[in-house]
């Protein structure tokens, strides 16, 4: 007769206060030079949204348009220490900036917001769902934390080739509560896979706050179970934000699996340019522009270094001419012939 096994006795694993972790990141000692182009790739994301904002008035813009504005150091100072030839980048539908600040042309982003046959994606993609496999951006995706699960498949990809590349998956505070994402932690950590997923906690998801949708608003922790580093950044400040991507990127590169920037950001716009943003103050965006501001953070920096208002006018009318001359474009170029409704999506024989 077959004895009774022995009830098995439930042992907690003690707390692990010395599990291995990046380096507390400092701010990043830019030079004079690395400074201006900083500021010159915000200050590009900053005028094109705004005039992305101007032609969804005039109706030039279809759908959904998510502005960047007010976010614009989380990019670019992360972005800034990618490798474009071998890094790739991932986000969800707020991408303008991010494509921006990887080196993509403001005439085919704002040809393809506007629906046109030179768009990036042909017009047919619009402002959400943008792609560039030649400079390693892979969207834009419209479904909230798609991109997560899918830039754990280019770290995956990454690893397998062995190409020396990592992935950058960019998600937002309400994306952090999706299932997949933690479905893509676990593989991330279980194969070590090179992959910085970063969340850009603007502090209200869709229009709910922050703290009152997540039981964990300290969202840098949210890897805790699954033993991956999370390192909390602050989001207005891109030396800081770079500091931030040096040492996330080290650790990832060192083969030591994935890591966590949660980057404490804010949007001045609404969630989309059809939301009113009722669920906060003007007062309290304002304050934001007036204390944390990022452009004119990085301003005080440069006038530290000596760049007169001189220069900053003058680059400010370079940037414009960009924008301006992106925004022409975008009117004039033809749409798409209706045939191309069917390329990419449909073929003859399987």
């Amino acid at each position: 007769m077959a004895k009774t096994p022995p009830p098995v006795r439930a042992i907690a694993e003690p707390p692990i206060t010395n599990r291995e972790r990046p380096a507390e990141p400092k701010p990043y000692e830019a030079s004079k030079d690395e400074l201006l182009e900083m500021y010159r790739q915000m200050l590009l994301i900053r005028r094109f949204e705004e005039k992305a904002g101007q032609l969804y008035g005039l109706g030039l813009i279809g759908g959904f348009c998510h502005l960047y504005i007010g976010q614009e150091a989380v990019a670019v100072g992360l972005q800034s220490a990618l490798n474009g030839e071998t890094d790739s980048v991932i986000t969800g539908y707020r991408d303008h900036g991010h494509m921006l600040a990887y080196g993509i042309d403001p005439k085919v982003i704002m040809a393809e917001l506007t629906g046109r046959n030179s768009g990036i994606s042909k017009g047919k993609g619009g402002s959400m769902h943008m792609f560039s496999t030649e400079h390693k951006f892979y969207g834009g995706h419209g479904i909230v934390g798609a991109q997560v699960s899918l830039g754990t498949g280019l770290a995956f990809k990454h690893k397998y080739s062995n190409d020396g590349g990592i992935c950058m998956a960019y998600f937002g505070d309400g994306a952090a509560n999706q299932g997949q994402v933690y479905e893509s932690f676990n593989m991330a950590e279980l194969w070590k896979l090179p992959i910085i997923f970063v969340i850009e906690n603007n502090q209200y998801a869709m229009g709910t706050s922050v703290n009152r949708a997540s039981a964990e608003d300290q969202l840098y922790r949210r890897g805790e179970s699954f033993r991956i580093p999370g390192i909390q950044v602050d989001g207005m400040d891109v030396l800081a934000c770079r500091g931030a991507a040096e040492e996330a990127i080290a650790w990832v590169r060192a083969g030591k699996g994935p890591v966590i920037l949660e980057m404490k950001t804010y949007r001045y716009r609404g969630h989309s340019m059809s939301d009113p943003a009722k669920y906060r103050t003007r007062d309290e965006v304002q304050a934001v522009r007036d204390k944390s501001d990022p452009i004119d953070h990085m301003k005080k920096l440069l006038d530290a270094q000596g760049v007169t208002e001189a220069d900053l006018k003058s680059l400010e009318q370079e940037i414009r001419k960009i924008v301006n001359e992106a925004a022409d474009f975008a009117e004039q170029t033809p749409e798409p012939d209706a045939a191309e409704l069917y390329t990419d999506v449909l073929v003859e024989k399987y």
